[in-house]
This record gives structure tokens, sequence and C-alpha cells, in this order.
């Protein structure tokens, strides 16, 4: 004899959606109101209430970062003292908001800097599993030096560094490093996209008056390929074609490395970050094992968030293609090395991208 049992369970797929961290930055600079808080600015925000009425670089960089990413920005901010370390600020903001980068508006003077910047970065991830990077920034050319002098003198801050979660933007025109953040996050584009990109429109604020070094002279596009040339990230511009745009954004990857170029380090960290939740949620789960069918099961259970990436649209005959290239079957590889270990091997592909054009033209004088 039995009794009848009826238990309902309810069970949770993981099919929802995926928090977005992307194109939200973390700015931190030395300031006098709020110092020691994180405060959450918007295109909204009283700027002089919240970081005070008289001029600062945070502030600069800051009201630069949100004329030049447009709708729906915002952003983290956190002023400090004078005392207080970027990094102790970094460990602090770290415990009560997540980014997608932190950009440090001090300038730096020195190449420790930038790899302190780094170790960060990879503490950050081995501690809260957050892939982040820094936006860096050196001093412009002083009242006294000539460009020539004024790149010898900076060229050494990033020689030799291998960095590549930072990026170093010099402080040409002023707010050139909140303008490069704000080109980052408009949300007109994807984190997929190159900041060199014309169509976004050019840099939003005061490009047109170019600045000059002691003698009176006027920065050129030599001086700004020097500067490309030890990865420094700059803006430019091209003859007979209005407005001042940007380069390309350069991490301190090494020669030959995948992520010299932040689109390359955007699109695989936003994987991660998406990945991330789904693997947590398969710890202890059988229904990940080493059958064929569970598998070809959780082949596309970890897909899912390249899948969502690839997703493009298309308007009429214009076709915007999505973050990367569709996943393709070796996409992803799932390797048991024993009976409760797991690699699992992921490729994400972006597309390529026209960043140097060349058009030949000749003559048709057949008759």
């Amino acid at each position: 004899m039995s009794l009848g049992i009826v238990q309902i369970n309810r069970l949770n797929l993981m099919q929802g959606p995926l928090p977005e961290i992307e194109r939200h930055f973390l700015f931190i600079g030395l300031g006098t109101v709020n110092v020691g808080k994180v405060l959450s600015v918007g295109t909204s925000t009283d700027f002089d209430e919240a970081l005070g009425d008289t001029d600062s670089n945070l502030k600069t960089q800051v009201k630069a970062a949100m004329v030049n990413a447009g709708q729906n920005w915002g952003a983290s901010v956190m002023p400090i003292a004078a005392e207080t370390t970027w990094a102790n600020a970094v460990d602090y903001a770290m415990e009560v908001v997540s980014c997608e980068a932190i950009v440090i508006t001090d300038a730096v003077a020195q190449k420790t800097d930038l790899e302190a910047m780094y170790t960060k970065a990879r503490s950050i991830l081995a501690t809260y599993m957050r892939p982040v990077f820094f936006m860096a920034s050196v001093r412009g050319c002083g009242a006294e030096e000539a460009w020539a002098d004024y790149i010898a003198a900076v060229k050494p801050i990033v020689d030799g560094v291998a960095a590549d979660q930072v990026c170093v933007v010099p402080a040409l025109w002023g707010p050139d490093q909140g303008t490069l953040a704000g080109r980052l996050c408009n949300r007109a584009v994807t984190v997929a996209d190159t900041p060199m990109r014309v169509a976004t429109g050019p840099l939003v604020g005061t490009f047109g008056e170019k600045p000059t070094d002691k003698d009176g002279v006027m920065i050129t596009m030599a001086h700004l390929k020097a500067l490309d040339t030890v990865r420094f990230s700059v803006p430019q511009w091209y003859p007979d074609f209005p407005g001042v745009y940007w380069g390309d954004c350069n991490m301190l990857d090494v020669p030959g490395g995948d992520y010299q170029v932040s689109e390359n380090l955007r699109v695989i960290q936003k994987a991660m970050r998406r990945v991330y939740p789904l693997t947590v949620a398969r710890i202890g789960d059988r229904r990940l094992n080493s059958t064929p069918e569970s598998i070809a099961q959780n082949s596309s259970y970890f897909m899912r968030p390249l899948m969502k990436m690839s997703i493009g649209s298309r308007i009429g005959k214009t076709v915007f293609p999505g973050e990367i290239h569709p996943p393709a079957r070796d996409a992803i590889t799932i390797v048991w090395v024993d009976k409760n270990t797991v690699r699992i091997y992921m490729k994400a592909r972006p597309y390529n991208c026209p960043k140097d054009i060349t058009v030949n033209l000749m003559l048709d004088l057949s008759s």
C-alpha cells in the first residue's frame, strides 16, 4: 500500500537576459566636492553640484565623455583627495560598482604607473571575475617645449610596457581622454567598432583650434603619427575633410598580440562577462557530463552569448553586422580532463574593418 505524492519543482534553465556592463565607465581623479564617494552621473547631472563649481581636470574629462557619448550615457565618478592613491580608490569603488573601464584622469609620469594599472586589472579579474581595462593619460605639450622635445619626453612612459588592458591618451587639446571615453560609450555603435569610425561623426568639443608648442607651431599629423607609432591614442583629421576624428584606441599589447586595439579587447571581455554566470550555474550539475548528448547540449548552452553578440540587422539593402561572426560548429570545444575537471574553449571571430583604404583609378580608352 502507498499514498500518492505530487511534487512540483521550479527549475531555472538560465535562459534570461544577462546584465550589460559595457559602456559604463568609472572616472577617478582629484576633486574637492563629494571626495571619496562614488557618484552615479548622467546627461541630466548638474556637474557644478556634483563635482564643484570650479574647473577641474576630472570635471573636464567627465563632461567631454558625456557630450561625445550622446544619448543614454551614464557613468560612475569618484573624486579623491590628494593624499589618496588611485589604486586605493579603485579597491573601494570595486566594492560598490561594476564597470567596463576605469578612467584615471590624473596624468601619469612613469611607466610603473601603467604597469600598476595592468596589475590592478588582473587583480580585479582574479578577485571579482570582472574584466576591465584602464584608460590613463599623460600631460600635454608644455609652454616651454617644442613638439619634438615633447614627444621625446613622453615616449619613455610607454616604451617597453606590456599591458594589454591599458591605453594611454596624451592631453594634447585637454579633454582628449574624456573625449575618447565618450566615443567608446556611444550607443550608436557597438563595442566591436573602432573609435576611428568616421561615420560616427567628428569629435565633439573645441578641437578645431589646434594646440601649439613654444614656437607657435601647430600640431600636425606627423606629430600625431609619431605618438600613435609608440602606442599613444590620439585624434586625427583628413585633408580637405571637415572635422577632427580619432585614430585607434591603442592598447599596450606586445607586438603580434591579439589585443593591440580596444575593439578586440572589448569584444572578448564582453564574451567573458556573458559566459561567466552560465559557467557558475553548471557547477555540480550532472547535465554537463562527458556523454555526446551532453557535449552537444552544453555547446549550444555556452554558445548563447556568442550567438546573441553575432546578431546584426538589415534596413533595406543596408546590413549592420553584429559584434562578431555567427559562431561556427568549432567555435566551442568541451574537453574533460578528468572526472571533475572540464576545459571549455571558445572562439569569437570579429569582422574585418577597413582602416587603410587605397583607391586605384585608371582610364578606359577603348572605343
